[in-house]
């Protein structure tokens, strides 16, 4: 292998797959990166077995090969040289870098000896747009569990219901729910919270679609030059929607701005008590109220003007509170429960795409 790559690109690509790298893996290899010459391109590609993420970039290749070498080593190296070209020529297994200024070799192993993820052969087809994924993944992953004793709940479920295609995740003390767009097909997927983390930090703003294949095992996001292939969890997904309420008791409108002040000032004195704070809706005074108390610290009342139908009282856990409203994107927010011990809708009023219910704590 030799080939000239500028080290913009090579560090750019290195930082995109490097984090997918495993250092914990039974197998030593997983801890590297395949570099290796594809049609007059160098694809730069890294897996954990379960994710596998790579990238194409520009090269002038003159002759063919490949090589695996440490990530670490590799990214932190290139991410250090000063931006201009980059010539690499392997040698056996070592790997010679050399700039103007820079002369070095990384000794690397037989690519012979990386995972290959399975080619996805009969998969489905589609794609949606980029800032309509990224949207969602941000509304959404933020509720999926961390906890792998049940692992559909660790997984983003991508599913098709009554010709739209929603996106939820749930770790059983929140649930998110968005829609993304309609469509004909027949979706089902639960794709591993982490890989949508990584896809995350992949997909642009932009509209560009992101092309989407996938069998029972399997998918692969196709975002520009870059791959990343996941495998997906196996299970079914809890009937979720059955928890989500059609009428409410007690509900008030208001700013988004001003309950997640509230909520933030209130969560300073709730740190003692994992995060409790306690909510009182008041139809009469047209108003939201949270107190919150520290034994050792005092304690904070804060309120908020709203539009309010019915009173009622609820303890929330402030983190799930403060982490729902930095994603909801609206000028306003409706906050509505039917009883202290059921769980609270937050959505935009004047939409029904999003939808994050919160599970109360018993006071």
């Amino acid at each position: 292998m030799k080939l000239q790559v500028t080290q913009e690109n090579l560090n750019k690509a290195l930082g995109t797959v490097a984090r997918v790298a495993s250092t914990r893996g039974t197998l030593p290899v997983l801890a590297n990166v395949l570099i290796k010459t594809v049609n007059n391109r160098l694809s730069i590609a890294a897996t954990n077995l379960d994710i596998a993420i790579t990238q194409y970039i520009g090269a002038k290749v003159t002759e063919e090969g490949s090589i695996t070498v440490p990530a670490r080593l590799m990214q932190d190296f290139i991410s250090s040289l000063p931006g201009g070209a980059i010539n690499l020529d392997l040698d056996e297994f070592k790997l010679k870098i050399a700039t103007d200024q820079y002369k070095s070799v990384i000794n690397g192993v037989s690519s012979e000896e990386f995972p290959v993820m399975p080619i996805i052969a009969d998969g489905k087809k589609w794609s949606i747009p980029g800032n309509i994924l990224k949207r969602s993944l941000q509304q959404v992953a933020l509720a999926a569990s961390n906890d792998e004793v049940r692992p559909v709940l660790t997984g983003v479920f991508v599913h098709t219901h009554e010709g739209q295609l929603y996106m939820a995740a749930t770790d059983s003390y929140r649930l998110a729910e968005k829609a993304l767009m309609p469509t004909s097909l027949d979706v089902s997927l639960l794709v591993p919270v982490s890989a949508m983390q990584d896809l995350l930090r992949i997909v642009s703003d932009s509209e560009d679609d992101v092309q989407i294949i996938h069998d029972d095992q399997q998918v692969l996001f196709q975002v520009g030059d870059i791959e990343l292939v996941a495998r997906l969890i196996e299970g079914k997904y809890p009937p979720y929607r059955n928890l989500i309420p059609t009428s409410f008791a007690t509900s008030a409108t208001l700013k988004r701005s001003d309950l997640l002040n509230v909520t933030k000032v209130s969560s300073l004195f709730a740190r003692e008590s994992a995060g409790s704070i306690t909510i009182e809706v008041d139809e009469l005074g047209q108003q939201l109220s949270i107190k919150s108390v520290a034994s050792q610290l005092g304690e904070n009342n804060a309120n908020a003007g709203a539009k309010v139908t019915g009173s009622g009282e609820i303890t929330l856990n402030s983190r799930y509170l403060l982490d729902a409203l930095h994603v909801i994107t609206s000028d306003e927010v409706s906050f509505s429960f039917n009883g202290k011990l059921e769980p609270i809708v937050l959505k935009d009023p004047a939409s029904d795409d999003y939808v994050h219910i919160i599970m109360p704590l018993k006071s």
